[in-house]
């Protein structure tokens, strides 16, 4: 859920010139009934496969920053992954309160308990790089799942994450088309300190400045995320204060969209509501019509490509070509019309993202 836009956007190009060596620099994700191939190519690094050897020496710990229905998805998946490729155990772990140094702690003792592969939600953006050098000093595979450092630099091998300024956008400019182009629009979103916030409500605000002035954003509430009763109160509190000037709320955090679903559908309010993500009250509430849209992100792909990943490099059997590459695991708008199969587009996605991954981004041997 983490890194700044425009650098998501860059490597979700077609070339990122440090990756595309001579067309060398790729691996193949080979089936494992193709005849007449080695399963792992001894031949110079770049030329060999991306389909994972032997990851039975692998034990992979994903590690939310705390407890949140964003990271739900993570336990099947990382179970599923488990079994597919063969890893000598993929868990999901957290700490009970989002606080980066107790995340530390946790990192350390799974580390101690022979876990050797990370997928970390770091809870600190400004301070994560430091947590993953640490990791990486002791020969362990790092990946920033879902969230990617704040700034320029990813000291872990790679952040597979949702671009979320563009995410932002995306549902902005569904709730102004739900509008009809035009009107006032609030934003509801999370803790205004984190990075991901700033991106997020530069995403919205590029969004109404496109429309030259037609639609007006009257008001940014931030520091809402933290539980659904504080996102509950702050949109009864709106409601009850703005609610007949407001036309439309884009929510870009999970706690404000169930709020706002659950506020304007309860309340007869005309006010169309863009939400993010897929909980079921989220997805009935587009049914019945009181929500327009939702933005979904990509958790599972995320568990999924970061634990065949994570393998690959903790087994030697690949490098990234470009160490700390930041990949967008996508962001998809749902609405009434793709209700019942948008989970395809996504899975869609997941697979395009293995390929990414083999094609461009790991050098293999």
């Amino acid at each position: 859920m983490l890194r700044k836009g425009t650098a998501l956007r860059r490597l979700a190009g077609t070339a990122v010139a440090a990756v595309l060596v001579a067309g060398a620099a790729s691996c193949t994700i080979k089936n494992s009934d193709d005849p007449g191939e080695d399963r792992v190519a001894a031949a110079r690094p770049g030329s060999g496969t991306a389909e994972l050897a032997d990851g039975s020496g692998t034990k992979v710990a994903l590690v939310p920053g705390g407890a949140h229905p964003y990271f739900q998805p993570w336990k099947k998946t990382g179970a599923a992954a488990e079994r597919t490729y063969g890893l000598g155990d993929v868990l999901v772990d957290e700490t009970a309160e989002w606080d980066q140094q107790k995340q530390n702690n946790l990192l350390s003792t799974l580390a101690a308990r022979g876990y050797n592969a990370f997928g970390v939600f770091g809870v600190s953006p400004t301070d994560v790089n430091t947590t993953f050098a640490d990791l990486k000093s002791q020969g362990l595979a790092v990946a920033s799942l879902g969230s990617c450092p704040a700034g320029d630099t990813n000291e872990a091998d790679f952040c597979l994450s949702t671009d979320v300024e563009l995410a932002a956008y995306k549902a902005a400019q569904a709730t102004i088309d739900a509008m009809g182009g035009k009107g006032t629009l609030v934003h509801l979103t999370g803790n205004n300190v984190d990075a991901n916030t700033q991106l997020r409500r530069r995403g919205v605000e590029k969004a109404v400045e496109e429309t030259g002035g037609e639609v007006r954003l009257l008001q940014t509430v931030t520091d809402i995320d933290k539980d659904l009763q504080t996102a509950q109160k702050a949109v009864s509190d709106l409601l009850a204060a703005k609610g007949q000037e407001i036309d439309g709320i884009v929510t870009t955090a999970y706690n404000p969209a169930v709020a706002a679903a659950e506020a304007v559908g309860s309340s007869g309010s005309p006010a169309k509501v863009v939400a993010i993500d897929d909980d079921r009250k989220i997805l009935d509430s587009i049914e019945s019509g009181a929500v327009s849209a939702t933005v979904v992100q990509n958790p599972a792909g995320q568990a999924e490509i970061g634990a065949w990943a994570l393998a690959l490099l903790q087994s030697e059997q690949c490098v990234m070509s470009t160490p700390g590459q930041i990949v967008d695991s996508g962001s998809f708008v749902v609405t009434k019309d793709n209700l019942t199969d948008y989970d395809e587009d996504r899975q869609a996605r997941t697979e395009a993202l293995k390929k990414q991954f083999a094609d461009e981004l790991l050098s293999c041997r």
